[in-house]
């Protein structure tokens, strides 16, 4: 791993200062007192970099609370909001169940509220895991939809994290705002890339991509994955083999991963039922509309800004939190195959949305545990807030 990826490719460039600030303070705070021990005692740089990922998750994300571990013994579930969960299959010995924080609290709101939540697994990734959906409706049809989807990019925990808390009061404190199950369905994917997110759980914490084998053509190069965010088919630009390590490596073709397929085609075989499209990202506290391929944007571009305009004030109002709100290409750059320019251009998504939840560079990718549900609290305002203009009967 070379220093320049550690310290540039890892973390997006953001046009901002904060980026500027950020990538400072982890340079001469962090990372050169931490060389020049390396030098001195003659560490390698490889196991440099393994002790500061360490050190991050560990001040990142406190461990597992021994009531949280009980949950499972209830036949509950021990997803919390105090912590980044793993998707990862354990096997749980004493029981001989299989049990996963993230998919297992999916099941558990199926079980628990089986009249308005049922679990549907979309498709695998590539390394076999579950891409599991949960559908919340209180039935009936002709009723407009809205997809969420996080944890496109593995290294976002932030992302899931918030769906999940998204969730958590869409179901389980339904009573106070049953307006929006009654008049809305829900289709919401958690975890989009759990290959990756599991990846960087146990091996690397700032892996953005899939655990495809598709990229590594390069003899001895060991890469792995495409940008899954840069796989959607419209307007894609192919990666070459040459580009296969980079971080934002577009794949060998588009919807090269089943990730991505899987999504497009539950999608497609719901086009004209889903009238919103969010997908969760992470980090800049950002609303971004489409355009992000190019720099015009669409026709009914002030449509669009208006109704995240509403997103983004009631989110504001819980904490204050600054969001800036515009396309891609004129807040961050242009990227050509993401989900949200897809979402709008080929499955006719008029509302079709990037969220790019907290921080602005502080903590970047890394950030606290502490901010789960801060974070959640502000950016369930700003659903309810899309969700109530089709609940009020608006299309």
């Amino acid at each position: 791993m070379a220093l320049g990826n550690l310290l540039i490719d890892r973390w997006r460039q953001v046009r901002t200062p904060s980026f500027v600030k950020m990538l400072c303070a982890h340079l001469f705070t962090r990372i050169i007192p931490t060389l020049c021990c390396s030098v001195l005692y003659g560490s390698s740089f490889d196991s440099v970099v393994t002790k500061l990922q360490a050190t991050a998750i560990e001040s990142e994300n406190p461990p597992m609370e021994p009531e949280d571990e009980e949950w499972e013994n209830r036949g509950g579930h021990r997803l919390s909001w105090t912590r980044y969960h793993r998707h990862k299959d354990e096997q749980v010995s004493f029981t001989s169940l299989i049990v996963s924080d993230i998919d297992s609290y999916l099941d558990y709101l199926a079980y628990t509220y089986t009249d308005i939540c049922q679990t549907e697994i979309i498709g695998k990734s590539s390394q076999g895991r579950d891409l599991k959906l949960l559908k919340v409706s209180t039935g009936g049809k002709g009723k407009p939809a809205i997809w969420i989807d996080g944890g496109i990019h593995a290294r976002e925990w932030i992302s899931p994290a918030t769906v999940t808390y998204i969730l958590l009061h869409l179901v389980e404190f339904r009573d106070q705002h049953s307006e929006l199950l009654d008049s809305v369905d829900w289709y919401i994917l958690p975890l989009a890339n759990p290959d990756g997110y599991e990846y960087s759980h146990s091996t690397d914490r700032l892996w953005r991509k899939t655990r495809s084998r598709v990229g590594g053509s390069r003899r001895g190069s060991g890469c792995y994955g495409v940008d899954p965010n840069r796989n959607w088919d419209f307007h894609w630009a192919p990666g070459s083999p040459s580009d296969s390590c980079r971080e934002d490596f577009s794949g060998p073709r588009a919807f090269s991963e089943p990730e991505t397929r899987a999504m497009s085609e539950f999608i497609l075989s719901r086009q004209g039922e889903i009238k919103v499209y969010l997908t969760v990202h992470s980090y800049s506290q950002m609303w971004l509309v489409p355009w992000g391929y190019k720099e015009e944007k669409p026709r009914d571009y002030y449509e669009m800004y208006t109704l995240a305009e509403k997103g983004v004030e009631a989110l504001e109002a819980i904490r204050g939190t600054d969001y800036l709100l515009g396309t891609a290409a004129e807040l961050l750059y242009t990227a050509p195959g993401g989900s949200d320019d897809w979402a709008k251009g080929v499955a006719g998504i008029k509302y079709s949305y990037s969220i790019e939840l907290p921080d602005t560079g502080d903590y970047g990718f890394v950030l606290p545990a502490n901010q789960i549900e801060p974070v959640g609290q502000e950016t369930w305002a700003a659903v309810k807030a899309i969700a109530t203009h089709f609940a009020d009967g608006h299309n």
